[in-house]
């Protein structure tokens, strides 16, 4: 299964995750079956973004399940149209998401939505 974090730097398993999904600029893609098998960060290819462009691109990469902190509907939208599951409320290391994520023991923040930068928010 391929999975996709959005990251605040470039650091791989050592970044921390975004908090904001359309605000990201590095995405760790990580192969997962039993483990982690495969992990490269990527950058995104483009500066400004239109709705629909980063989860398009992720879903060129052939990603199954974005991993994130927060997103907006839209983006929530164009992953369901997709068929790319989307994980929410995720926050702190990538490498420590990944173990909880693996091992169905991951953290999440459930009241993601109600913090002030997510009230409202439609775009991706």
């Amino acid at each position: 299964m391929r999975v996709a974090i959005p990251c605040i730097d470039d650091r791989g398993l050592d970044s921390y995750v975004s908090q904001h999904f359309g605000r990201a600029r590095y995405f760790v893609i990580a192969d997962v079956d039993n483990g982690v098998k495969d992990v490269k960060v990527v950058r995104l290819p483009f500066e400004d973004h239109m709705p629909g462009d980063i989860p398009r691109f992720l879903q060129s990469l052939g990603v199954e399940v974005v991993i994130t902190y927060g997103l907006g509907m839209r983006a929530m939208g164009f992953f369901e149209s997709m068929g790319i599951r989307v994980v929410s409320g995720a926050m702190g290391k990538v490498g420590d998401v990944l173990d909880g994520f693996i091992k169905n023991s991951l953290v999440l923040d459930k009241d993601w939505r109600s913090k002030e930068e997510f009230s409202g928010h439609h775009c991706d």
